[in-house]
């Protein structure tokens, strides 16, 4: 997978003078010692993270942890004090005024938690705005504007007022500003954080729908993990400007790591969060006939065609004569199929006492089994699992 984005060893010390505190932090120190001696606040303490292309990635910690100082170091709102800051392989951090402002307009979007809405400007205006700064002509920034705000579902608002939209709309329209440039990567910085909590669910479900069409590298900032865990496809967790815990979703619920990291996760609705490929068991062929290849154990197994889709199970009296005489009966088809990424609360609701479980992929060939006590097991699980590999302790 491409990484769109590289944050190497970044440093923010809000200094006028930085070097003695970085080399307080390069000898061990922390933001503490730094306070102390020097007066100066550790913003950002050698976090390194890569932004796969495409990816939801998600950025949180509790306030003053230093993820929104990281996300206004990426645009250099916040100018580093050290580090590298690699978008495409490209550092940007030594890039000139002219360089970063053309960034800015076509590399990096932000949506702010405060909407930032031009409130003498109609909603149109507002969505052109940043391709009215690109020197882009007004009848294509119209028809760009118009497109976008099509997508975000306020296609009737373009020519009315910001104070005439609530508050989700008026997110709506930041949103669509930002999608308007057409930019590689979109920070979110704490943007629904504003909003009521019945509307914040329905933007984070816009924003899932819009991802689903649209593939961008987001960068959203967040404190809720409830939130992190909805949206991202992985997780960086901050505290005291480092980054403590980085991976997916699931890893970091089964592996916390740290006290500080497991305190987020232990109201966790682990049902709706863990999908049938995370508890699936993976079913070696145990006979193949003209029928098709059986799948199991000697509890009973699945019946798969050429093209590995199910035509059947067996029970354990069936595979037994299956395995005697090497034919095939009729497979039953007393069994329930289910979506790897089916969440384990679908699964739940899916399940039918006695009847083996078969799990497939997006085109319905058989990829695993599961049963009643995985379920269990998994919602149940406590954090002593193995990290899946790739994801990490920091």
């Amino acid at each position: 997978m491409t990484e769109r984005l590289q944050i190497q060893n970044l440093y923010k010390i809000f200094s006028n003078s930085p070097a003695p505190a970085l080399e307080i932090l390069a000898k061990g120190g922390n933001k503490n010692e730094v306070f102390e001696k020097l007066g100066a606040v550790v913003g950002l303490n050698n976090v390194s993270l890569s932004v796969p292309e495409s990816a939801m990635y998600m950025v949180m910690g509790l306030s003053g942890s230093g993820k929104s100082t990281l996300a206004r170091c990426i645009n250099r709102l916040n100018e580093p004090s050290a580090g590298k800051i690699l978008l495409d392989g490209r550092d940007i951090v030594p890039l000139g005024e002219e360089e970063l402002r053309e960034v800015r307009r076509t590399r990096i979007s932000m949506v702010f938690q405060h909407f930032a809405l031009l409130p003498n400007k109609r909603v149109i205006e507002n969505v052109e705005f940043g391709l009215k700064l690109r020197g882009v002509a007004p009848a294509e920034r119209r028809r760009r504007a118009e497109e976008v705000l099509t997508i975000v579902g306020l296609g009737r608002w373009g020519y009315h007022y910001p104070h005439e939209l609530s508050g989700g709309m008026r997110q709506r329209v930041g949103l669509a500003r930002a999608l308007a440039t057409d930019a590689d990567i979109l920070i979110m910085d704490e943007a629904f954080s504003a909003l009521d909590p019945l509307i914040r669910t329905e933007m984070q479900d816009e924003l899932l729908r819009l991802q689903r069409t649209l593939n961008k590298t987001v960068l959203f900032i967040t404190h809720d993990f409830q939130e992190a865990l909805k949206l991202g496809t992985r997780i960086a967790i901050m505290s005291e400007g480092e980054l403590v815990r980085e991976g997916t979703p699931q890893s970091i619920v089964l592996e916390p790591g740290s006290d500080y990291v497991a305190a987020f996760t232990r109201e966790i609705d682990r049902a709706r969060l863990f999908d049938a490929r995370s508890v699936m068991r993976a079913a070696e062929p145990i006979l193949r006939s003209e029928r098709g290849t059986i799948v199991g154990d000697a509890g009973g197994g699945f019946v798969l065609d050429r093209e590995g889709k199910v035509l059947g199970v067996l029970d354990a009296a069936a595979l037994g004569r299956a395995r005697e005489g090497g034919e095939v009966g009729t497979p039953s088809a007393d069994y329930v199929s289910v979506p790897s990424t089916a969440k384990l609360l679908e699964v739940a609701r899916r399940y039918r006492d006695g009847r083996p479980i078969a799990v497939v992929d997006e085109h319905g060939k058989f990829v695993g089994s599961l049963g009643a006590d995985d379920i269990l097991a998994r919602i149940a699980s406590t954090a002593s699992e193995t990290v899946p590999a790739g994801d990490r302790h920091v």
